[in-house]
Parts: C-alpha cells; structure tokens; sequence
C-alpha cells in the first residue's frame, strides 16, 4: 500500500471507559491549526460497510472467531476505502482504534489464538508490490494508548448510556484487555506512546501534546 511521504497514520487505544475518543477533537485541531489535511475516523466502522458488521460486532452474541473474521473484514473495507487513499493523498489519519484493539479484546480479553489474529493482520493489512510481492504491512506510525486502571474504567462507565456488549463486562474482562494492550506496546515500544489517563483531562492532552512534539517533532 502506497502513501504520500507527508502522510501520517495515529491511532488512538484503550479500554472502554479510558477516554480517548473526547480527544480525537483536539488531535485533529492540533494538525488542522498547521495546515494539514486530516481524515478522522473509527474501527470498527468508517465505512458503511464496516458500520453495519459494528452493529453486530457490539450487539450479536458470537463466538470468538466469527467476531474476529467480521472485525477483520470491517477493517479491510476501511482499509481500502478510508485509510490507504487518505494517505495516498497526503492526509493525516487519525483512527479511533485499529488492529491494537482486536489483540487486546478478541485475543487477551476473550482468550482466542494469537497466531490466527496474526495471520489474520498479514492477509487484511499487507500491500502487495508491483511485481506481486507482499510489501509491508499497514499499521500506525504512532499510537497513543490510554491506560486506565479497570476499576476506574468501571465506575466511568457505570450510569452512561445503554452498554454495548464490551461495555457490560466484567472488570476481569478488562483487565486482560488492559494486559493485552501492554503486550502489544511492549512489542512495538517505537511507535507507542503510553498515557497516564487516570489524570484530569487537561494533563492527558499534556502528554498527548508532549508525544507528538517529541515523537514527530512538531513544534
């Protein structure tokens, strides 16, 4: 998959309840401020295919692989549709959860294999050469993963709106997801960026802001 070499790829991670999604408005004002064009989106969904297999993700009960399988193929859509010609184009893609999450929900959360997610990733997020070679693979040149405890996740959510069927778990359930997201930041430590979310709002943008200053070197 061919991207614009100005192009820029964020995703934003965490537990339900975490509160990164009240900062995806401020990340796109941050870019838009310096005069970049800025896509913004969310998995699973982005497209309206990839919105209609969300609503059965988030309401249908379904074992762990049919859940993968649709996961993945709302994210292919996506992929095609949203994210490679957002980059092509030169954009910044800011995604509100990406493949992160489904190693974190689908493999520590609800314990399914690890390996098929993996062979899974290569198939959906592998661009092919010219020659009909696999290229590399498509992921985030950075990721912001807001970490919260599970308990606190927990209270946020209580007496929010109608839960989906993530949100209605129980905490042990998020605290494997909350284990999983700290495996998949421990292998990929170059394009993580671990934020203290347990903070008051103003000094979680604090760390966002210090993130991409030092990271991408925006000023």
């Amino acid at each position: 998959m061919s991207s614009s070499p100005s192009s820029l790829f964020l995703t934003l991670e965490g537990i339900d309840g975490a509160g990164k999604s009240s900062h995806l408005a401020a990340l796109e004002a941050f870019f838009v401020q310096r005069g970049r064009s800025v896509t913004r989106t969310r998995e699973p969904g982005g497209t309206p295919l990839a919105e209609t297999l969300r609503e059965l993700i988030l309401a249908r009960p379904m074992d762990a692989l049919t859940e993968s399988l649709l996961v993945f193929a709302a994210r292919r859509d996506h992929i095609a549709q949203v994210i490679a010609p957002a980059l092509a184009r030169g954009d910044v893609v800011l995604s509100d959860r990406f493949t992160d999450a489904t190693f974190a929900y689908q493999g520590a959360g609800r314990s399914f294999d690890r390996d098929v997610l993996l062979t899974l990733e290569r198939w959906v997020q592998a661009g092919t050469s010219d020659a009909g070679r696999v290229d590399s693979l498509l992921q985030p040149d950075l990721t912001f993963w807001f970490d919260l405890p599970a308990e606190m996740a927990a209270e946020r959510l209580a007496g929010a709106r109608l839960p989906d069927k993530f949100e209605s778990q129980p905490v042990e359930f998020f605290r494997r997801v909350a284990m999983g997201y700290a495996e998949r930041a421990s292998a990929a430590a170059d394009r993580f960026v671990r934020i203290d979310a347990a903070l008051p709002r103003e000094q979680v943008w604090a760390q966002v802001e210090s993130a991409l200053k030092q990271r991408l070197g925006l000023a």
